[in-house]
């Protein structure tokens, strides 16, 4: 199965606030693009993907992650990041009436092609599927077949609320990467994934930052980042 993935990016100035006091105002919108463009390059390299769809309002973004090879459309709900990533999935649609549909974040620096192939490819079975971030609170990923309404419930403990929407959590932290982020994250889950590490950390905090440059980021972050002194 062929996916598009929908990528939803804020204005650049007013992205990943929550990493100014590790990276401070300067650093942090060219942090933040440099994140979405490893993401959408990533992404565009996926064997099971066949489009990407960036939804944003930022033209300099927009710009970069257009010459990477995402289709880039406006947020024209301007309601937020559900609403961006229902409207995008609805305007898939429209083009597409059969097409598989995941929404993805922006913030995966150190995203693998194959391991984003791995999760994509295990939530073909499933209706609406979900995989739980790093922290085991949010969520970095949400599928939803063909004929299937994407009902995104990013934000905040996310995690829990996709579960409860009916969504099936991927992924359950076997051997060979590390560990699940808590002693729950494999129950009801569905195997064959590995932990998937690189599609589950997202980046938001310095604590962060360091955990994705530890897996090993893309080339723009890792130019971003150079010399940045992130403290313990």
């Amino acid at each position: 199965m062929q996916w598009t993935v929908v990528i939803p990016l804020k204005p650049l100035e007013r992205a990943k606030s929550r990493l100014a006091p590790a990276a401070g105002d300067g650093l942090r919108p060219a942090l933040a693009l440099a994140f979405a463009q490893d993401t959408v390059a990533a992404t565009v390299a996926c064997p099971s993907v066949r489009d990407v769809v960036v939804v944003t309002d930022d033209v300099r973004a927009g710009r970069e992650l257009a010459a990477l090879g995402a289709h880039v459309v406006p947020d024209a709900p301007g309601d937020g990041l559900n609403a961006a990533l229902a409207h995008a999935a609805r305007q898939v649609r429209s083009r597409h009436p059969e097409a598989p549909v995941a929404a993805l974040n922006a913030d995966l620096p150190a995203l693998r092609p194959g391991e984003l192939a791995r999760v994509l490819d295990a939530a073909v079975p499933f209706p609406r599927a979900f995989l739980p971030d790093a922290a085991g609170i949010g969520t970095t990923l949400l599928t939803a077949g063909p004929g299937t309404e994407l009902r995104p419930r990013f934000g905040g403990p996310s995690r829990a609320r996709h579960r409860d929407s009916g969504a099936v959590e991927l992924g359950g932290g076997q051997a060979g990467t590390t560990g699940p982020a808590d002693a729950d994250a494999t129950a009801g889950a569905a195997d064959g994934i590995g932990y998937a590490g690189s599609v589950r950390q997202d980046v938001d905090t310095g604590d962060d930052l360091r955990a994705a440059l530890a897996l090993g980021v893309g080339p723009h972050t890792a130019a971003a980042a150079a010399g940045l002194l992130i403290p313990d």
